[in-house]
């Protein structure tokens, strides 16, 4: 529900240290800023150094949904750098954002000179398309209520603030069934087990319900 590249991260924190003349610039995004805009063309390709960010695709009939949260290390603009094409989706901080701005024209040149930031690029593509075949065969073995507890555990862990519609829209579903599902879940008490009991309080439930 959250990725990470530290591997990512890491290698363009050391290119940076080693390359001071190389025109990447680190910038800070406040939260609810969206920094990549589904239709519009951009230069520039984005890599986290900190905070959390969604990447969603907005339909013609005004809803939104939501692939993945993205942390540290995951990178945002390389298909459309790569294919030379308009953004696909929006991309919009949650918490603060911090991250590494590479130009396109860099970005390009780093995989055709290193061997290791092509490796890296790769593998971070590859799992993409495994997290989203996992992704679609978890929602076909798991329940909706199972799936949200997930994602609860998930802002828990991170101590960060995901709105009911962010949850919904990453849910496929509308706030009416998520409002629904979250109600089964207290009225069952369906939280309170090992994998969520410390994580998850009736109280807290409640209010987001509310």
């Amino acid at each position: 529900m959250l990725r990470t590249n530290l591997a990512f991260l890491s290698f363009i924190e050391r290119f940076c240290t080693e390359n001071t003349a190389v025109n990447i610039s680190l910038k800070t995004f406040k939260a609810g800023f969206r920094f990549i805009e589904q239709g519009e063309k951009i230069s520039n390709i984005y890599i986290i150094k900190d905070g959390i960010s969604k990447c969603f695709i907005s339909e013609e009939n005004g809803k939104d949904f939501i692939i993945e949260f993205l942390g540290k290390g995951e990178v945002v603009g390389e298909l459309e750098a790569i294919k030379k094409i308009a953004c696909l989706c929006n991309v919009a901080t949650i918490s603060e954002v911090t991250a590494y701005v590479i130009p396109d024209y860099v970005f390009l040149s780093l995989i055709e000179k290193s061997s290791d930031f092509t490796t890296i690029l790769l593998q971070e593509l590859s799992t993409r398309i495994i997290h989203t075949s996992t992704r679609a065969a978890f929602q076909q073995l798991y329940t909706l209520e199972y799936a949200l507890l997930k994602l609860l555990k998930l802002q828990a862990e991170e101590d960060i603030v995901i709105s009911k519609d962010d949850m919904a829209a990453y849910l496929g579903i509308s706030v009416r069934s998520f409002n629904r599902s979250l109600k089964q879940i207290i009225d069952k008490s369906g939280f309170d087990t090992p994998e969520f009991k410390n994580l998850l309080q009736q109280h807290s439930l409640k209010r987001l319900l509310e």
